[in-house]
């Protein structure tokens, strides 16, 4: 059973028109790094949250998602509970805006532990320690006395880091963790998260737009585009192979990593917003192979392609767009740790 499985979840606000989320499956193995990337409003936060039992109020959700065999849609606060406190834990963003800038580093990360688990404030300091110690930060003892703007952004990722881990979850949700952070800084904490998912056979989600990025740190990747999955495959096969337009158009628009700089073909067009819809492919406005009367009237279902799944009419019909991989691409668990 995947530790995490999202089965044609859908999620739906009264005031859209068409779904944030529609008919998403989705999953992630124990000890599996697996990337979700796309263009901002793709729905890939919405998806990560979904893992946490997290749904937008108001909003009508089918289908479901579970984490360790617990379904989330339709359950109750007990369950709710156990699975945010025991089994899985979000890194956000900005970790600026997941700490309170009032209360001391040490408060964050105890609260946890004394409030779920009834653990006391010297076990739970302690523990706080140690957590600090392994995401890479000197002096735990100092930084769990210290308030969050005396912390760089680097260090206090590094904490929201640790805060995630207080209760051994089995699977970490990271939402763009390093997009606030400069490049160095940013590698630092992939580093360290790939030391501790490879340590602790964690499964991990990471949303990211970046694909290169994606490529480089996962073992399979998810594309979504306006609430859908259109292409999922092996990393290497889905980067070297492309077989939807639009993943295609995110490795042509995005700066690789290592090596010279190509030529970037942006993908034209902006993303379909949330009051539009279409009753084709949603991409098709943007895509230049998109068939009229075809790609514009029908959406297409996923179809295998090799070790890839695809949503496109004319995978078949079109070769494959090939992109040379990123130098030193490797899983997240072999990335070095900058001492």
């Amino acid at each position: 059973m995947p530790l995490l499985e999202y089965d044609a979840l859908s999620v739906t606000l009264p005031a859209t028109a068409r779904p944030i989320l529609d008919g998403i499956d989705l999953r992630v193995g124990a000890g599996e790094v697996v990337a979700l990337v796309g263009e901002s409003g793709s729905g890939k936060s919405v998806t990560a949250r979904a893992a946490l039992g997290l749904f937008p109020a108001g909003a009508d959700v089918t289908g479901q998602v579970s984490v360790a065999g617990t379904g989330l849609v339709g359950a109750d606060a007990a369950s709710l509970r156990d699975v945010r406190t025991a089994k899985a834990a979000m890194i956000y963003q900005d970790p600026r805006a997941a700490i309170n800038p009032v209360r001391r580093v040490g408060d964050f990360l105890t609260e946890p532990l004394r409030l779920a688990h009834g653990w006391s404030r010297t076990r739970a300091a302690a523990r706080a320690a140690e957590l600090l110690d392994a995401v890479g930060l000197p002096d735990p003892a100092r930084h769990l006395n210290q308030y969050p703007h005396e912390l760089s952004g680097g260090m206090l990722q590094r904490v929201v880091i640790a805060a995630a881990l207080t209760t051994e979850p089995r699977l970490l949700l990271c939402d763009e963790p390093t997009t606030a952070l400069d490049v160095s800084t940013q590698a630092e904490i992939l580093a360290v998260l790939g030391r501790l998912q490879r340590e602790r056979g964690l499964g991990l989600l990471l949303i990211t737009h970046d694909i290169e990025l994606a490529a480089a740190v996962s073992d399979r990747i998810y594309v979504m585009y306006a609430g859908r999955i259109v292409e999922t495959g092996p990393v290497g096969e889905l980067f070297a192979a492309p077989r939807h337009p639009y993943t295609a158009g995110l490795l042509g628009s995005s700066p690789p990593l290592h090596g010279p700089l190509a030529r970037l073909t942006p993908i034209p067009g902006a993303p379909m917003g949330l009051l539009e819809s279409a009753p084709g492919c949603a991409f098709a406005p943007r895509c230049r192979f998109a068939e009229p009367g075809r790609c514009d009237r029908s959406a297409p279902r996923p179809e295998r392609h090799g070790p890839a799944e695809v949503s496109c009419h004319r995978t078949a019909e079109l070769p494959s767009t090939r992109a040379e991989p990123p130098s030193g691409a490797a899983s997240l668990a072999s990335c070095k740790e900058d001492r």
